[in-house]
């Protein structure tokens, strides 16, 4: 079995550049960056860019061209593509790609021009099942329940065969090891 997937977190480099195919279907191009940080061997702290390219095809280059500017951050999930094409020299060129399959913009206000600052949102958006509504599509409103877990929440304890254990008897803070179920 094979796999090829991809998914970057990182900040947009450029606004996203639409086209649209011989078919009429839209496609956008942008890049992203994505920063490591780490400590070299003598202790200084490094940081290390990589640069990626993204295309998205259809509903997710409308989205892209609509919601996404330069600093913007995006999660994008999708797969790698490498594509090559001989220049107008006669020399063969290559470009390596991430190709959408869904996207997840990040919160407000962490870059682009005309972005808001208050609050933050996340949408979620996918190539396959693009007319079923996502959890967080605020568009569609929210359409799965959320559990409110409390800070000093304890769960209900489960057991095998849906015994009980005998609790102990009486006042004693004491264990006994009898009543331990395993």
């Amino acid at each position: 079995m094979n796999l090829n997937k991809a998914f970057v977190l990182g900040n947009v480099t450029r606004d996203p550049e639409v086209r649209a195919l011989p078919s009429g279907q839209q496609v956008t191009s942008f890049g992203i960056a994505t920063n490591r940080f780490y400590t070299d061997s003598s202790g200084q702290k490094k940081q290390d860019v990589e640069f990626h390219n993204v295309v998205a095809f259809g509903k997710l280059a409308d989205i892209s061209s609509r919601y996404l500017t330069k600093g913007s951050l995006v999660l994008i999930e999708g797969r790698i593509k490498t594509r090559n094409w001989q220049n107008s020299a006669g020399i063969k060129q290559y470009r390596t790609e991430i190709i959408a399959d869904s996207l997840q913009l990040g919160p407000r206000g962490t870059g682009g021009a005309g972005e808001g600052t208050q609050g933050g949102y996340s949408k979620q958006f996918s190539d396959q099942n693009a007319n079923t509504p996502k959890p967080f599509d605020s568009a569609q409103g929210r359409s799965e329940d959320i559990p409110i877990i409390e800070e000093n929440y304890t769960p209900p304890a489960t057991f095998a065969n849906n015994d009980t254990p005998s609790m102990p008897q009486g006042n004693s803070d004491e264990i006994d090891v009898k009543d331990i179920p395993f």
